[in-house]
């Protein structure tokens, strides 16, 4: 399946020369989401929610249904793309809710380090610039 995208100027904005013809992307949106449901089926559904497992199936689907809208003189993204790719979403991934992060603090001798390598740093430089400030008529 090649788009051709880049050859077609869909990297900014499209000046539409004809009105959108809805029905035809309609007619066609649909060859991208079967595409991507067949990428879909080499993927785990078990690591569906793991966008590394299938980023370039989706920037395929994605490109395809730009490709469809500007084909039927669209603008894309528009209403009736977003909820073609709404109700992909929800086909494949409903199960991938995002959970609150329970976050912890680290272990002490992490956090130890964490506050005194800086406490350090901050000392040997005050100690630096003071000693270099006694020092000037040798250094300069």
């Amino acid at each position: 399946m090649t788009l051709g995208l880049a050859g077609e100027g869909l990297a900014g904005a499209h000046q539409q020369t004809r009105p959108c013809n809805e029905s035809l992307m309609l007619e066609k949106l649909p060859a991208c989401g079967k595409f991507f449901e067949e990428m879909m089926k080499k993927v785990d559904s078990k690591k569906w929610c793991n966008l590394t497992e299938f980023i370039k199936y989706y920037d395929i689907f994605t490109q395809c249904t730009e490709h469809e809208a500007f084909y039927a003189s669209c603008f894309w993204p528009n209403p009736l793309v977003e909820g073609f790719i709404t109700r992909i979403h929800k086909q494949f991934f409903s199960n991938c809710t995002s959970e609150d992060v329970l976050w912890e603090d680290p272990p002490d001798e992490i956090l130890i380090t964490l506050i005194l390598i800086p406490v350090m740093l901050t000392c040997a430089m005050i100690t630096l610039v003071v000693w270099c400030s006694k020092r000037s008529d040798i250094l300069a």
